[in-house]
């Protein structure tokens, strides 16, 4: 299957499961290809044919603008070098979670969570450890009477009722001795898993370019945190902490491929609740679907965050039906 069928199928895939899903980003270099939202739950979506080309720059970029956004980057890939992806298997690359699309449509679409992750030394799960205590203790089972069942130690089963993941192999012997359900799903937005996945903070993103440090400085000044991006669609995230706002902002002279980065970030802003602004050397249009352009002098001139915001609004409101 090509890369593109791919895309197409996983974004109707998306769709199906009712969410919203933005135009793909089409544009090189590229942190993910389409995001999308379903209620409150919010996808940054990397698709690959082979997930070995996930390197570590693309997942700190995901990493990143998942916190800026309040997004969980996911990335949705048919095989490895060497292998098919495991259906009801999530994997983790550069500290994001990685799964096949089979196992995407049971997730979103069929709404069956996976129980498996893998991790170095195989294919583990999550061991519901109240449970697993309960039913040793109404066995009246102790844990050495547990652990020599299973030919472990004792040692081994107390950090299985701590809280331990289990190998896949122990688990299915668990259950088959007490005849009883143990495991609970791998969390894979980001409202938790952190039992599995990487909890380090990405590494720092990248310096603002020479070029983009008036605008910063503008941002900076009206009272926005900014975030400078490295292979987004943008050229920034800027967030205002105190109204929980986000804005995407790009930077460049007004040519084609620069209403394409334009129509892009409306519609990743669409999916993501951000408003989006362009900023130009000379403006030729006042907004591109829902994208506010603004030209440098104008931005250099702005001196609060009220006049930035009447601005954007004026701009789409004047862009034509």
């Amino acid at each position: 299957m090509s890369r593109s069928a791919l895309v197409g199928n996983v974004t109707a895939m998306l769709e199906d499961a009712g969410f919203l899903v933005s135009e793909r980003c089409a544009i090189r270099p590229k942190s993910f290809d389409v995001a999308a939202r379903r209620g409150e739950d919010v996808l940054l979506v990397k698709i690959l044919g082979n997930i070995d080309a996930f390197d570590a720059r693309t997942g700190a970029e995901m990493r990143r603008l998942g916190t800026y956004l309040n997004a969980t980057p996911i990335v949705i890939g048919l095989r490895t070098r060497d292998e098919e992806l495991d259906p009801g298997v999530v994997y983790f690359r550069n500290g994001v979670p990685v799964f096949s699309p089979d196992t995407a449509m049971d997730l979103f679409v069929e709404e069956v969570p996976p129980l498996i992750y893998a991790a170095p030394g195989g294919l583990y799960v999550n061991i519901d450890s109240e449970v697993l205590q309960d039913v040793r203790q109404s066995r009246d089972w102790s844990l050495g009477r547990l652990a020599k069942e299973l030919g472990v130690s004792r040692r081994t089963v107390s950090k299985y009722e701590d809280g331990m993941d289990a190998s896949v192999e122990v688990a299915a012997e668990l259950e088959d001795l007490f005849d009883a359900p143990l495991t609970s799903p791998v969390t894979v937005l980001e409202d938790g898993g952190e039992s599995v996945r990487d909890t380090e903070d990405p590494p720092d993103g990248p310096d603002v370019a020479e070029e983009d440090e008036p605008i910063v400085t503008v941002l900076t000044r009206v009272g926005y945190e900014v975030h400078p991006t490295d292979r987004a669609p943008f050229k920034t995230v800027s967030e205002d902490e105190g109204e929980q706002e986000q804005m995407l902002t790009g930077h460049s002279e007004f040519t084609k491929t620069a209403e394409k980065r334009a129509k892009i970030m409306s519609s990743v802003g669409r999916v993501t609740r951000t408003q989006s602004v362009y900023v130009v050397d000379r403006a030729r249009r006042e907004a591109v679907d829902g994208t506010a352009i603004i030209e440098k002098a104008e931005m250099e001139n702005i001196e609060d965050r009220s006049e930035l915001r009447n601005l954007i609004v004026d701009r789409i409101e004047e862009e034509p039906a």
